[in-house]
């Protein structure tokens, strides 16, 4: 007869080992309560919460072509913008009495090169500008320093901003376009005789004055009277400016050429501008020769239009200069000498028509007068080349930010010899 005690036994084991495997036992018995730990005394004080560190902003990076690169804070306190620009230009000169004695020759340049940094800093209102110049042709005679635009200005108030630094001194609308938005390959004639340029100043403005959409607009400065990047002290005397100007059909970019936007619809603005210089040292006002001997003093005026619609733009102005003394006596380096001041007036008339999306035709007159008692070296100038009639055409690659630009300027007066110039310039902005 078999014994069967060892069948049992070995069921039981399967059960124990089924029983441990599945932690039917942990759940069988209850688990030991972990120990409280002590209270703390009671202060009688609620305890405040640790503060939590404030979150960083957050920083964008946004590039476009022609407009640079610009970092941001998400907050907007903070942002700034740089980029760059050149001009590649081809000139090609006429010079002399038409037929044989005439001399042509040619030049290959980098004309300008400019880096910008621009943007606004603990709020959107407080806007700031730095725009270096490294070109041969942006370098006054005398002075080495890179610095076109250096200037802070404060726009919360629409009626009244504050720009503070050295900038455009806002007088004629010729001269205060943008370089980089220009229609030919450079500025007329008499731009570069009886203009205000840069200079050292502070200036009260509205773009928006009233809050009539652009229709009123001024600005009012006052600056140092001798020019960008002046050193050295001077006799006491300030420039003196205001400028008002009017929109009727609202604001537009007049402050650049052409029409490449082709509206369906007229912009025109009509802007009026009185200067006065006081015991200045430049030849021409803020630009020009330095005076030696003694200081002038200089009235400025100017007059100027522009208008767009479906194309087409058109770009008037009239610019008029008074020097005072008409000259001055006095000795240079222990011999008799004479300095004059340079009075005369003059005015152009600009258009351009697209003839496509990104090609435009342009043509330009500009005439320049002169007073009998001015400076002789002025009245010659003025005689053989006060005159200047051209033509140009444009194609934009991406608008002024990257254009190609060719135009014929042919350069006269009633006597001595004439002056053809022929020009093919890049212009690229990124």
């Amino acid at each position: 007869m078999s014994n069967p005690a060892p069948r049992v036994s070995t069921k039981v084991v399967l059960l124990v080992s089924l029983w441990l495997s599945t932690g039917a036992w942990a759940q069988s018995a209850p688990a030991e309560p972990a120990p409280a730990s002590p209270a703390p005394p009671d202060s009688g004080v609620p305890s405040e919460p640790k503060p939590k560190p404030p979150p960083s902003p957050g920083v964008t990076i946004t590039a476009a072509p022609g407009k640079g690169f610009t970092v941001a804070s998400e907050d907007g306190k903070y942002s700034a913008t740089i980029r760059g620009r050149f001009q590649m230009r081809e000139t090609v000169t006429g010079q002399g009495v038409e037929g044989a004695d005439r001399r042509w020759t040619q030049e290959q340049q980098i004309r300008t090169v400019r880096l910008f940094l621009q943007g606004h800093v603990l709020n959107p209102d407080l806007k700031y500008t730095l725009q270096l110049a490294f070109g041969g042709n942006d370098f006054e005679a005398g002075s080495s320093s890179p610095l076109f635009d250096v200037w802070v200005e404060y726009t919360a108030l629409r009626d009244l901003n504050l720009r503070v630094g050295q900038f455009f001194v806002p007088f004629d609308r010729a001269r205060t376009i943008r370089e980089s938005g220009l229609q030919f390959v450079d500025r007329p004639l008499i731009i570069g005789e009886l203009t205000l340029d840069r200079d050292m100043g502070l200036m009260l403005s509205s773009n928006d004055f009233l809050g009539k959409d652009g229709v009123l607009s001024y600005n009012l400065g006052f600056f140092g009277g001798e020019g960008r990047n002046r050193f050295g002290a001077s006799t006491p005397g300030l420039l003196y400016v205001a400028r008002f100007a009017v929109r009727p059909f609202g604001a537009f970019d007049d402050d650049v050429e052409g029409d490449l936007q082709r509206l369906p619809k007229p912009r025109l603005m009509v802007g009026v501008a009185g200067a006065y210089n006081q015991k200045t040292n430049r030849q021409r006002s803020t630009t020009g020769t330095t005076f030696v001997i003694g200081t002038f003093d200089y009235a400025h005026a100017a007059v100027d239009t522009v208008f767009k619609y479906n194309g087409l733009s058109v770009l008037a102005e009239a610019l008029y200069r008074d020097g005072s003394p008409n000259f001055r006596d006095g000795t240079v380096n222990g011999q008799p000498a004479r300095e004059w001041s340079r009075s005369g007036w003059g005015y152009l008339v600009q258009a351009g028509y697209m003839l496509t999306s990104k090609l435009e035709a342009t043509g330009r007159f500009d005439l320049q007068k002169v007073r009998s008692d001015s400076d002789p070296a002025l009245i010659a100038q003025v005689e053989t080349a006060g005159r200047e009639v051209g033509v140009g055409l444009n194609a934009y690659l991406n608008g002024h930010a990257f254009k190609i630009q060719g135009d014929y300027a042919y350069q006269f007066g009633r006597t001595g010899p004439t002056r053809h110039l022929v020009r093919l310039q890049l212009d690229a902005s990124f």
